[in-house]
């Protein structure tokens, strides 16, 4: 955002030394959206604080019984008929 910032500023400056003044109005309402978008986002992010997250915990799988795993297919395919 800063980049088109500054673009724009180069911009408004080539346009007013061309004499493009309807050019250099436009350019001026897209520069003051930048700032104001800049200065939201320098209200949202206060330092930059990371959050820690801490680490996932993976608990170990549960082995199924086969005739466990046999009854929970065919209920499955049941369900698909």
């Amino acid at each position: 955002m800063e980049e088109i910032r500054d673009n724009l500023v180069v911009r408004i400056a080539e346009a007013e030394r061309e004499g493009w003044l309807g050019e250099v109005e436009g350019l001026r309402v897209s520069l003051a959206g930048a700032e104001d978008k800049l200065a939201q986002m320098d209200r949202r992010t206060p330092g930059g604080t990371a959050i820690n997250l801490g680490m996932p915990r993976i608990s170990p799988a549960h082995p199924i019984r086969e005739e466990e795993g046999i009854a929970a297919l065919r209920q499955s395919l049941d369900d698909q008929q």
